[in-house]
Formats: structure tokens, C-alpha cells, sequence
């Protein structure tokens, strides 16, 4: 079973003609609002994958709380360890525009609220996979990847949002997952002047000892593990939203390592999971299926 430790936020979105720069404004038709949160958009990207799925969360008592727990709920996440507290159920603004790129500002709310303590002896004693984001609090979070390293779990973390990285969940990490921008923040977090997402994977599998995925958009992903390298190319497809697409690959990929699938094969369960989540709009609704899945990997390069 996989235990994801996470965020869970409602996602406000509008389509705009072009990303707004500093200072300007740019009008959007109209917005929606989805569920999302990389914590539950993980956890729901990884039972859409075939995966049991427990989440531990923090919503507001408000309406959004409900709105933004409805898709794990019908995707049969375990929500029995998701807390409503005195906080407003965290929100992300997102802009995509019309190439299907998006620009996304989140307010924690309720997230910071999220304690490693939730999690109880039964929830750890149930899972055998730990899957991290960085849109909790810093010290929890570190606090729950040495706990479940400390038990015998894998750890699986997504070092998304790229800022403020901290090197010391590195010692309880086993495999970590970056796009372009959250590798250079790991390596500016250690100092390193590489910026390439190929060569910050490359040195912390060598140097750390920790398998690095680095994800590279329509390039697909390069893989680092015990000094081998694998890559995955992505199929084309015709791109409307990327706004889950990282959380998608996360997911299938922690979801194929918790079944016993290769390192290789989780790759390309990821890589598959990322494409199909760009062909649709929204967060969660754009998450593919695992018989989805199943029929875009064997076409994979």
C-alpha cells in the first residue's frame, strides 16, 4: 500500500491567451473549480494506477473542503487519515494558456496544518511505500520520510515546489523525482554548479546514493540508478493542459514500484501516465486510468 503524506488544495483555473508578465493583466473568460494538491493528486494518480491508497491531508471545514476530497473519494482513496482543521482548504490559482502551459500560485491554508504525527503505528504498519511532496510544512515532512526510512518503507519523493530545498531529507529518500527547475534547486541546495536535470540525477545517484528521475517534458525522462541510466521518450500528443502531468507520472511511477515492477518499467508507467494527463484539461479529471496506461506503454521509445 502506498502512504502519501500531502497536500490537497481546490484549484481555481482560467485559459488565457498568454501567461501574464509581472505587473500585467490578462483578462480570462471564465475559471473553474477542481480538485488538486500535489499530495492528492498523487494519491489519486496512483489509484487511477492500480494502487491501494491511503492519504494523509488537512482540509478547511469549509466548502471547499468537501469539493476538493470528492475525486478521492470516488477514486477509493482512504481519506481516514485526512483532518478538517481551522484553515481554509488550500488553494491554487492556475493560468493556462493557450499552448497549454500553465503558471500556478498556491496558498498553503489548511496544508500547514499537516502534522507527521497523524500518521499512527496501524498506517504505517499497512504501507510499504511512502510518497512525498514539498507543499507541507518542511520539518513534518522530513519527519515523516525519516520515520517510514526508519520502518523499512520506500521512500518516494517529488521535490515539487522547486524552492527551498532541504539536503538533509536526502539521507531517507530512495528515490527522488525532479523536473528541470526543482534539479537545479536540489543542486543549488548542495551547492553543485551542474544544471542539467541529467547531470544533478546522474551525481545523486552516485554521490547520495539516492535514484533520481528527472522529468523533461515533451523529451519524456531520464532515470539514474546504481550508476545506469535510463531514458523514456514520450508519444506526441496534442497537449491541452500540463497542470497534472508531473503528478500523473509520480503516481503510475510510485504505483509500478509498489507492485514490484523494475525501476524501468515504472519509468515507463510514468512516462505514459504524464502524456495522457496533457490531453485533457483540469487537474485531477485529466488523470488517466491504469487500462489507459496499459495501452500507451507498450508504444513507448
Amino acid at each position: 500500500m502506498i502512504l502519501v503524506f500531502g497536500s490537497i488544495n481546490i484549484d481555481l483555473v482560467t485559459r488565457v491567451a498568454r501567461i501574464p508578465a509581472p505587473g500585467e493583466t490578462v483578462l480570462g473568460s471564465t475559471y473553474e473549480m477542481i480538485p488538486g494538491g500535489k499530495g492528492a493528486n498523487q494519491a489519486l494518480a496512483a489509484a487511477r494506477a492500480g494502487a491501494k491508497v491511503a492519504l494523509i491531508g488537512a482540509v478547511g471545514q469549509d466548502a471547499y473542503g468537501d469539493l476538493a476530497l470528492a475525486l478521492l473519494r470516488a477514486g477509493d482513496v482512504d481519506l481516514s487519515g485526512v483532518r478538517a482543521v481551522d484553515e481554509p482548504t488550500g488553494a491554487a490559482f492556475i493560468a493556462v494558456d493557450a499552448q497549454g502551459r500553465n503558471a500556478i500560485v498556491v496558498a498553503s491554508g489548511a496544508n500547514r496544518a499537516l502534522r507527521a504525527g497523524w500518521i499512527d503505528d496501524a498506517r504505517w504498519g499497512g504501507a510499504s511505500t511512502l510518497l512525498l511532496q514539498r507543499e507541507g510544512p518542511p520539518a513534518d515532512t522530513l519527519e515523516a520520510a525519516r520515520e517510514a526510512k526508519a520502518r523499512g518503507l520506500r521512500v518516494v519523493m517529488n521535490a515539487a515546489p522547486a524552492d527551498g530545498f532541504d539536503p538533509a531529507l536526502l539521507a531517507h529518500v530512495d528515490v527522488l523525482i525532479v523536473n528541470e527547475h526543482e534539479a537545479v534547486a536540489v543542486a543549488e541546495a548542495l551547492g553543485w554548479l551542474d544544471r542539467a536535470p541529467g547531470d544533478v540525477a546522474r551525481r545523486l545517484d552516485a554521490e547520495k546514493n539516492v535514484a533520481t528521475v528527472a522529468t523533461l517534458g515533451g523529451e519524456g525522462a531520464i532515470l539514474w540508478s546504481g550508476g545506469v541510466m535510463g531514458m523514456v521518450r514520450p508519444p506526441a500528443v496534442a497537449v491541452a493542459d500540463t497542470t497534472a502531468a508531473g503528478d500523473s507520472f509520480v503516481g503510475a511511477f510510485a504505483a509500478a514500484l509498489d507492485e514490484g515492477a523494475t525501476e524501468e518499467v515504472a519509468l515507463r508507467r510514468g512516462v505514459a501516465a504524464g502524456s495522457l494527463a496533457c490531453v485533457k484539461a483540469g487537474a485531477q479529471p485529466s488523470i488517466p486510468y491504469r487500462n489507459d496506461i496499459d495501452k500507451l506503454v507498450g508504444g513507448l521509445g
